[in-house]
């Protein structure tokens, strides 16, 4: 594709899709460079105009409410106006109850949500103390507590953060065919995604989230990781344990992004029928085609 023709896609992009990226260093924009352009990437596939509103995570929180009325109000009616919601990956204790709160509010409000490594991590942590009912659940990073749905990797050294973090391209196995994300990904029955983090779901509360709608779809090689999460009955609530902002592509938009955005469209359900009668998946309305139809979205996979 030539350049030109590039810029005039972008310049003809009528239609808006908002999505909140609810984060903890949102003052600096840069430091979501990444996320950004795989959302960027995403929305330009699906021939919409991406608006994205910048939450501060502590913001949502309780603390916030009372000192900073209308800090809090601001943010919480720019997270409630967005068409969906991204918690990214981060470090550190502050803002973990504002991103918890936005989880919970897209999960029981239907809202599209993706959640990247850390965002996996507090949507765990959000299912197990509002549908499991363990009200002190939390992450070892943060607290020890009882029930520590979020763990350190065994094989680390507990309070060592010097090299211990799970890095580089690793394997997800896809475990359930009806997975919302395997179909993004073009049925695969594998992806190869890079990682960033040390710490991960609890083996110990698999089952029980699983049977109360939280179903973990894509794991490591050993099974013992929980790599993507969807949850039943929703539009898209997803999360993943890798970073795939770091392999989109303009013309490879990552999947779970594309998702994010087509869910937040409203069009998902038409794109995975399409996907399922092998159809074109990039042909998802006669009304917004998708400026790339010609291009293979699952070729990158």
């Amino acid at each position: 594709m030539k350049r030109n023709d590039y810029l005039h896609i972008i310049e003809r992009q009528l239609d808006e899709v908002t999505i909140a990226l609810v984060g903890k260093y949102t003052a600096l924009e840069d430091a979501y460079a990444s996320v950004l352009k795989a959302l960027n990437h995403a929305a330009l596939f699906c021939n919409r105009k991406l608006k994205i509103l910048f939450i501060h995570a502590s913001d949502l929180e309780a603390n916030t409410q009372k000192d900073d009325p209308v800090k809090y109000h601001e943010a919480w009616q720019q997270l409630c106006s967005a068409h969906g919601v991204l918690v990214p990956g981060g470090f550190g204790s502050r803002g973990i109850e504002g991103k918890i709160a936005a989880i919970e509010w897209a999960r029981t409000q239907s809202k599209p949500f993706l959640g990247i490594c850390l965002g996996l991590q507090c949507a765990v942590i959000e299912f197990a103390r509002h549908v499991l009912h363990y009200k002190d659940a939390h992450s070892a990073e943060f607290d020890k507590c009882e029930h520590q749905v979020v763990i350190e990797m065994p094989e680390h050294n507990p309070g060592n953060m010097g090299g211990t973090m799970r890095l580089g391209r690793r394997t997800t196995h896809f475990v359930n065919d009806d997975s919302i994300v395997k179909k993004l990904y073009g049925n695969k029955a594998s992806v190869d995604e890079r990682h960033r983090h040390r710490y991960e779901v609890n083996p110990a509360y698999i089952e029980e989230c699983e049977k109360a709608g939280m179903k973990f779809v894509g794991r490591s090689d050993d099974n013992e990781r929980m790599e993507i999460l969807e949850l039943e009955n929703h539009p898209y609530f997803v999360a993943v344990q890798y970073h795939p902002e770091y392999i989109s592509r303009p013309l490879k938009p990552s999947a779970p992004y594309l998702g994010l955005i087509w869910a937040a469209c409203g069009e998902l359900k038409n794109v995975l029928s399409h996907v399922a009668k092998e159809q074109s998946p990039t042909d998802i309305s006669a009304k917004s085609p998708s400026p790339f139809s010609h291009v293979n979205l699952f070729r990158h996979t």
